[in-house]
C-alpha cells in the first residue's frame, strides 16, 4: 500500500502559470482622471521624469512586489492594473515631509461565483507615505501603498554633496561643538588581587 502513495506522488509540482502583465485594451483606452496643477505651480523635477515607487500585496499568498512607474504610466501586475497620473514630494526645507502618489487601481474579478471576470476600479486617489491612514485602498485580496518618489528640487543637489561649498570646492568639515556635560569614560576595570608571595 506505502508503494502506492510513493508512486502516486512522484509526478511532482504543477508548473507556475505565467503572471499576465498585458494592461487589457479596456482599461488602457479609458480616460484616466488627473490631479489638478496650477500652471506655473510645479517646482523641480518636471513631472514627466519623476518615478513612483509603489508597492504591491497580495494577501493571500504573501508576496509582494515594488512597481515602478512614471506619471501617464500604466502596469498590470496578474490581475491588477495600477495606472500612475502623478508622484510629489515636499521640499527638503518644508516641514513635515510627504510623498504621495495619484494612482489608480483596478482589479480583475468576479461579482459572484456564476459570473464572469471583469476588470473594477477600486480605488482612484491620493495615497500618502507617511500618512497613509489618510487614504487607503481597501480590497480584501490586494493593498497598494507609495514608497518613494523619485524627484528633486532646485539647490538640492548640491546640499547632498558632501563638503562642497556654493563654488563646488570642497571645504573641511566642520567641527563639532564642545558639549557642556563631559563625555562619560569607561571605568577601569579593577585590578586583580595580588598573589601572596611564597618567598621568605
Amino acid at each position: 500500500m506505502a508503494a502506492g502513495i510513493v508512486a502516486g506522488c512522484t509526478g511532482g509540482a504543477p508548473e507556475p502559470e505565467a503572471e499576465q502583465t498585458d494592461v487589457p485594451k479596456e482599461l488602457a483606452n479609458q480616460r484616466q482622471a488627473q490631479p489638478a496643477v496650477a500652471e506655473g505651480e510645479q517646482l523641480g523635477t518636471p513631472l514627466a521624469e519623476r518615478v513612483a515607487t509603489i508597492g504591491l500585496l497580495n494577501k493571500r499568498n504573501n508576496l509582494s512586489q515594488d512597481i515602478q512607474l512614471k506619471p501617464g504610466e500604466t502596469r498590470r501586475a496578474g490581475d491588477v492594473v495600477i495606472h500612475l497620473s502623478s508622484c510629489e514630494r515636499t521640499a527638503p526645507w518644508e516641514n513635515p515631509p510627504e510623498t504621495g502618489a495619484f494612482v489608480q487601481v483596478s482589479v480583475r474579478e468576479r461579482a459572484n461565483a456564476e459570473s464572469d471576470f471583469q476588470w473594477r476600479r477600486v480605488f482612484s486617489g491620493w495615497l500618502f507615505k507617511n500618512s497613509p491612514s489618510l487614504n487607503v485602498v481597501e480590497h480584501p485580496i490586494y493593498d497598494v501603498w507609495v514608497k518613494d518618489c523619485a524627484m528633486s528640487f532646485p539647490g538640492e543637489e548640491e546640499a547632498l554633496k558632501p563638503n562642497a561649498g556654493a563654488s563646488g570646492v570642497a571645504r573641511p568639515a566642520p567641527r563639532a561643538a564642545p558639549s557642556a556635560s563631559p563625555s562619560p569614560t569607561p571605568e577601569a576595570a579593577p585590578a586583580a588581587p595580588a598573589e601572596p608571595s611564597t618567598e621568605t
